[in-house]
């Protein structure tokens, strides 16, 4: 009896420890593809929480734009993204490939931004000052103030 239910455990185990739960779809996607694809939709999960009014302005469904570019219906990359995330640790690794290309992105926009401001810094140091222009105009050529100071003094001091 105790051989019996061994047994019965150890198939039971063997069984439920299947690798493949999820079966391969018909059109499987290559790994590589996947992660562009996976990349992209990340891309544009980010520009929905920063630049709502981007995707507003336009007429087409963005992911329906990126599963075109890659050739794929939205059925196809259910199935497929099902497939791939049954095996937990080639999903992990595929999103790391795609956190990476993000960092790298990052980065790349950082230093361009960088770049561009330095340069906008550089070229207002260089650009000569406007001198803010005067409400009071400058007297006439033939207007000398320190007359008129001395003609008003002598007015005050006849009266």
């Amino acid at each position: 009896m105790k051989n019996c239910l061994v047994i019965l455990l150890v198939l039971f185990l063997s069984v439920s420890c299947k690798k493949n739960v999820v079966k391969q779809p018909a059109k499987l996607i290559e790994k590589e593809k996947m992660i562009d694809i996976m990349y992209d939709l990340s891309l544009l999960e980010a520009m929905k929480y920063q630049h709502q009014e981007l995707l507003d302005s336009t007429e087409t469904d963005p992911t329906k734009y990126i599963l075109k570019k890659y050739k794929v219906d939205s059925l196809q990359f259910a199935q497929n993204n099902k497939y791939y995330a049954a095996d937990y640790e080639n999903y992990k690794d595929m999103f790391d490939e795609v956190g990476k290309r993000l960092a790298k992105l990052q980065r790349d926009t950082d230093s361009i931004v960088t770049i561009e401001e330095k340069k906008a810094a550089k070229e207002a140091k260089n650009k000569p000052k406007e001198t803010p222009k005067d409400s009071i105009k400058k007297p006439a050529n033939g207007i000398n103030i320190d007359s008129i100071r001395r003609q008003m003094t002598k007015n005050r001091a006849k009266q």
